[in-house]
Parts: C-alpha cells; structure tokens; sequence
C-alpha cells in the first residue's frame, strides 16, 4: 500500500462523504497528562468511517457488476456503509450479520434499503454464509477490510487527521480486521515518519495481537462493549501492514472500555460506541506511556444501542457515587421511614426508590429491611449521607459496589 493509493481515494470520496473534524480535547487532556485530539468519525452519515473504504470499493465496479449487486458481512458499522452507498449508486445490497449484531445496528442497515441476513455467531461464520450467498447470486464481495482499495478508503483518515494536526507525536486506532490502522499508517508513516502508530483491542478479541506473534492461540470471545472490533480473523493483507508500520497493540478491558466510553459523554459531549471509545480506553490504562506528547485518537464510530448506552451511563454514576443503593435495617416500628428520609434529606440526597422488606427469613421478625436508591453530588457527599444515617443509629451497607458494611 502506497501513500499514492490513499490520495486518490481521497479524491474519489471528495463530497461524497463527510469531511470529519479533528478537536482538542481539552478535559481529556487534563485527566490524561496528554494534549488529546479526536478524529470525530461517529459524525459520518451512517455514524462511522466505513462509509470511505465502501465507496471506494463500490465505485470501482462496472457497470454489470452494479447489476448484479455486492454482499457483505459485518457487525453493522461496514453493513451500514455499503447499504448507504448501494442505495446511492443504484446496486442492490445483501448484507450478512452475525446473529448477535445490536438491533440498531440491523434496523439502521435495514433501512438503507439493503436485504440482511442474519447467520452466524461470529463475523467469521457471517461471512462464510455470505462467501456462498455471492458464489450462488454472482454478487461482489465487500470485503470489510482485506482488500486494498477498501484499506486506501479508510486510510484518508489520516491524511485528514495529519492536515489538521501535523505535528502529532502519536496516534491511536482501533482495530478489528485491521483496514482502519492498515490506511491510516500507511498515510500517517508516508507523512510524517517520525509519527509512532499504535493499535487497541479489546482484551477478549486479541486476535490481531496473537497473528502477529504468530500463535495459535484461541480468541476468548464472548459478549463486549466493542463488538465492532470483535473479530476472530483479521486480514492477512492488514497484518503484514500493521506489523510493518504499528508500534504496539495495546489490549484493554470491558471496565476500561465502559469508562471511556462514559468520559466521552460526559467530558465532551460524544456518543460514541465501544471501538470508538477503544484508543481513549487504552490511553487511560497506559498514560504514563503518552505523558506530555500530542495524542491523536481515532473515535471510529458512534452506534451505540441506547440500551446500553443507558446502562453504561448509570454504573457509571455508581461507580462515581452519585447514585447508590443503601441497605438499611430498621425496627419494624412506626416512623422509621420518616427518619431515614429526614436524614437522608437533611445532607442534601435525593430519594429515586424506596423498598421496605419484610418477609426476607434472614431478616428477625421484628425487624425490616429498606432499600434505599438514592442521587447524590459524589462519593464524598455519600459518605457524609451514610455518615448521617450511622450517627442516626442505622446500619447501613451498600450495595452493588461492596458487600461489606459501611457503617
């Protein structure tokens, strides 16, 4: 792959996709010790960077091929961007997801127009279901990222994220099959050769990690916030790239990925899915690494399920103790529950639910358990609501982040 390969990708999906912007991420900066910037991909019009390789693929087809019609396979974020552009150029799309893709992202492909097919518990097996749907419907395989016109598509992230920022010190990508950090590497090394490039994986899918090493072994799996980079094959044309050009792939966990993906939303204003969130996850866990230099971060995508969004939001108002559940053990005795609200509002706390249990057989006869959920400014100001309810003579645990009590 050559930068010149990149550079007239670029040209060909001039207008027609969306020119992202770079931001200084200034609150991200200071919790980091870096000066952050972040290549806002989730702004694309399906919400991620693989509408650039699919068009420039899809236009590369001639005029029987568009005919007939492309397949893909993929968890969404490619599904979507060859839907999109299909829709645009007039070429029916087949798109093969695993089984277990998040419904917005099945719902959102859907209604570009595309025929999807659901199949298989791993893109791995979505794409031999979609390897034989185009050997017997003569249809073009999209390949989601071992193919170089699709790794020069996205690879004109970077030529846009260096114009923008030039004298980065570092960048960080998320990878999956590898097409993403293959192009951008390839741009960014071209550019600026004294720029370091490095990878992130979820630490369930470290398939690209274990390629390299050349291992065998087996990929973990199981359900993850990032299921967009949740690949088991990566490319075979992407490993030789990455392996050639990349610093380091660093791995990180479903906690670190829940809370960069939480930080996002709540430092600087960005819905932004799990792979999205993979290179702040990563700069979290290794920031002495990146103390001082000036970090890109590719936010790749922003389709995330509001489910999970929702609940991602929520543990992290646990974990942040501003909101809590409290276990009380009260004398089943008139008033008692007027004493715990007073006390409660008497340090500032907001009451969201209140349960009182009595027919727990752990609990004495004579005695009750209340559960109490209730808001509060931090951990401190928790401290100092399960501080009031002690000195009120209450015992007092809380849930969910301990077991153990607290008073």
């Amino acid at each position: 792959m050559k930068l010149a390969a990149i550079r007239d990708a670029a040209q060909t999906i001039a207008g027609r996709v969306v020119r992202t912007p770079t931001v200084a991420a200034g609150r991200l900066s200071a919790l980091t010790g870096a000066t952050v910037f972040l290549k806002l991909e989730n702004l694309q019009h399906t919400g991620s960077f693989k509408v650039r390789g699919a068009l420039v693929k899809l236009l590369s087809l001639d005029a029987a091929a568009r005919r007939r019609g492309a397949i893909a396979m993929s968890a969404g974020n490619h599904a979507q961007g060859v839907a999109y552009h299909c829709r645009a150029l007039g070429i029916p799309a087949t798109i093969v997801m695993p089984k277990n893709t998040p419904f917005t992202k099945v719902e959102r492909t859907a209604a570009l127009g595309a025929r999807i097919v659901l199949d298989g518990e791993t893109l791995a097996e979505a794409g031999e279901r979609a390897a034989i749907l185009a050997r017997d419907e003569s249809l073009t395989f999209i390949h989601p990222y071992d193919d170089p016109m699709i790794i020069a598509g996205q690879g004109t992230v970077g030529i846009e994220l260096l114009d923008d920022v030039p004298d980065l010190d570092a960048l960080i990508v998320p990878i999956g099959g590898g097409g993403l950090i293959a192009g951008i590497a390839t741009a960014a090394k071209a550019l600026r050769p004294a720029i370091r490039v490095f990878g992130v994986q979820t630490a369930l899918y470290p398939a690209m990690v274990e390629k390299l090493r050349g291992g065998n072994a087996a990929v973990r799996g199981g359900s993850t916030v990032a299921e967009g980079i949740a690949v088991k094959a990566p490319g075979e044309m992407t490993s030789r790239i990455i392996a050639a050009l990349v610093e380091d792939i660093m791995l990180v966990s479903e906690a670190a990925l829940e809370r960069a993906v939480n930080l996002l939303v709540a430092e600087e204003k960005l819905v932004v899915e799990g792979a999205g969130a993979a290179p702040l996850a990563a700069l979290l866990v290794d920031g002495a690494r990146f103390a001082g230099q000036r970090i890109g971060l590719v936010v790749s995508g922003g389709n995330i399920d509001a489910r999970l969004l929702a609940s991602i939001l929520m543990r992290g108002l646990a974990r942040d103790g501003r909101v809590a559940r409290l276990r009380i053990e009260i004398t089943d005795v008139p008033g008692m529950l007027a004493r715990i609200c007073g006390a409660i509002a008497a340090e500032g706390g907001n009451i969201i639910e209140i349960y009182h249990q009595r027919l727990f057989q752990d609990v004495p006869v004579t005695r009750a358990d209340v559960d109490v959920v209730i808001e509060t400014r931090s951990a401190a100001h928790l401290a100092e609501i399960v501080a009031r309810l002690a000195g009120a003579g209450f015992s007092v645990r809380q849930l969910g982040n301990t077991a153990s009590d607290v008073a």
